[in-house]
């Protein structure tokens, strides 16, 4: 599907961040350097982040009248950061290039986005995708011609990392879910230079649940990124505390990774639809035609609860609000976002009332 973020796991496979930790304070603001000087990040600029995704899937989305709205609804909930996701799309797997079409959000769509976020108070991270033009998991990209394939990468991500420069974006992702070529630490290494020298704020890569152990570049950036699509259940539970228990040896697992690595680990996506079954598949948009809302409430509360307080987290990016009017695939009682279900009411708990 072409709607990724979330529809990448152990089947099929993956903001941030604007990003989540119920406790903390919001301090990424971009300086000289997110490191210090023996290459270990600065983790006041990379914690305590609470954020929404809000993509696009338009030329125009992000210029839509609705962006304001939107982006003050988000605000009300306590959230304190947003993610954009700008995506540009390739053919086929085996593709050396991708480019923009007419699902790639405008650069002065993207600006307006970003400049009517810091209005309303938020915070920002630029987080752009590589998708297919005919559907599939972007985690299967796996170029023919790698050199060209990184090089017209480098072009595209450059591209936006000045775009987040020239416009103060508190944070930036150099790339999400691209499994088949993640394990390229030399040419990502190069790849991630090159972008420090265009932005000098927190660096992340957004890498799904299944793959981030066998990235060999957390050292290049700031935060370790996770897309924490785990699945949590065997069968449909609107039960928070066995959720919270499934977290456990999840939890254990990324705390001894946090400290390997001397890094923070920020949840770049996590997300539940809400159908019935969300969470034994949290990356598939389609787990059942049946509503799941207090499914999707138990999961939200289950992972708030799981994570608090824990010193190596840097937050969470929900995986996302509304869709624009026109452009959804899901129904919106079925689908990813919070909004006007319970699960607008864990988070305003959580994060609006501390």
């Amino acid at each position: 599907m072409r709607r990724t973020a979330a529809t990448l796991a152990t089947v099929a496979v993956l903001l941030v961040a604007g990003c989540s930790s119920s406790g903390g304070e919001d301090d990424p603001t971009p300086g000289p350097s997110a490191s210090d000087r023996n290459g270990r990040p600065d983790d006041r600029k990379v914690s305590g982040l609470r954020g929404m995704t809000l993509p696009s899937w338009n030329t125009d989305d992000y210029s839509r009248p609705q962006a304001e709205t939107y982006l003050r609804q988000i605000a009300a909930t306590g959230t304190r950061w947003v993610t954009f996701t700008p995506t540009w799309y390739q053919d086929r797997v085996t593709d050396s290039a991708m480019r923009t079409t007419g699902e790639t959000a405008s650069d002065d769509s993207l600006r307006h986005i970003i400049r009517l976020a810091h209005d309303a108070g938020l915070k920002t991270m630029v987080k752009p995708h590589v998708d297919l033009t005919k559907g599939g998991d972007r985690a299967e990209i796996k170029p023919k011609d790698r050199d060209a394939w990184f090089t017209a990468y480098g072009r595209f991500i450059t591209h936006y990392a000045q775009l987040a420069a020239d416009n103060g974006v508190e944070q930036f992702s150099v790339g999400t879910e691209l499994a088949g070529t993640s394990r390229d630490g030399e040419r990502w290494g190069r790849t991630i230079a090159a972008i420090r020298e265009h932005y000098k704020g927190p660096l992340t890569y957004a890498a799904n649940y299944d793959e981030y152990q066998k990235i060999p570049f957390w050292k290049d950036l700031d935060v370790i990124g996770i897309d924490a699509y785990w699945p949590l259940a065997d069968k449909a539970t609107t039960d928070a505390a066995r959720l919270r228990s499934a977290w456990r040896p999840i939890v254990d697992e990324l705390a001894a990774f946090s400290d390997r690595q001397h890094r923070k680990i920020l949840f770049t996506e996590a997300g539940y639809v809400s159908q019935r079954g969300t969470t034994t598949a949290p990356y598939s948009w389609t787990v059942s035609k049946r509503d799941g809302e207090a499914e999707q409430a138990a999961a939200y509360e289950a992972l708030l609860a799981a994570f608090d307080g824990k010193p190596w987290w840097a937050g969470v990016c929900w995986w996302m609000w509304d869709d624009w009017p026109d452009s959804g695939e899901t129904a919106k009682r079925l689908a990813y976002t919070p909004h006007g279900k319970p699960a607008e009411k864990v988070l305003k708990k959580w994060w609006g009332e501390r």
